[in-house]
């Protein structure tokens, strides 16, 4: 009774530690209760059926959990669960556009402090000064950091 209880619990903490590190992300209720069953079996191989059979189970609990984990790495299980995408966007440079300090421009969206403005016919990135800027307001340019615009309320 007391090894068929002792089997068990080795099984489902190794099943809950192998899970908490591969699928469950953080520290959590898997690995919690994973390390207290194996811990739970071991102790009960010691108590209840003999010291032989407790380092057994210790060995065991060992042996196990990292052939499960050596089995999962080299498995293809990590690379069904990995994202495989190339990222083939770009940021847009302001580079084609002619833009220059001093520029005035109007704004396609609200500038909160973030928005869009309107060179020629292309929607850029811009960040206001300090103050919210609303739509259709003309804006001057007061410098350019990247692909950032940087205004201010034109006067």
């Amino acid at each position: 009774m007391y090894t068929f209880l002792v089997a068990l619990l080795l099984v489902f903490g190794v099943a809950l530690v192998v899970a908490e590190i591969f699928l469950i992300p953080g520290m959590g209720f898997a690995g919690i209760f994973g390390f207290l069953s194996l811990a739970a079996s071991v102790t009960m191989a010691y108590v209840y059926i003999s010291p032989l059979a407790g380092h057994i189970t210790l060995c065991a609990a060992i042996v196990i959990a990292a052939i499960c984990i050596v089995v999962f790495l080299r498995g293809k299980t990590l690379e069904k669960m990995a994202l495989k995408t190339d990222i083939a966007g770009k940021v847009d440079l302001l580079s084609g556009l002619d833009v220059k300090v001093g520029d005035v421009v109007k704004t396609c969206s609200r500038l909160a402090p973030m928005g869009k403005v309107r060179i020629g016919s292309t929607e850029v990135e811009a960040k206001s000064m300090g103050e919210f800027i609303d739509p259709e307001k003309p804006v001057s340019i007061e410098k350019i950091e990247g692909n950032i615009v940087l205004v201010k309320p034109a006067e």
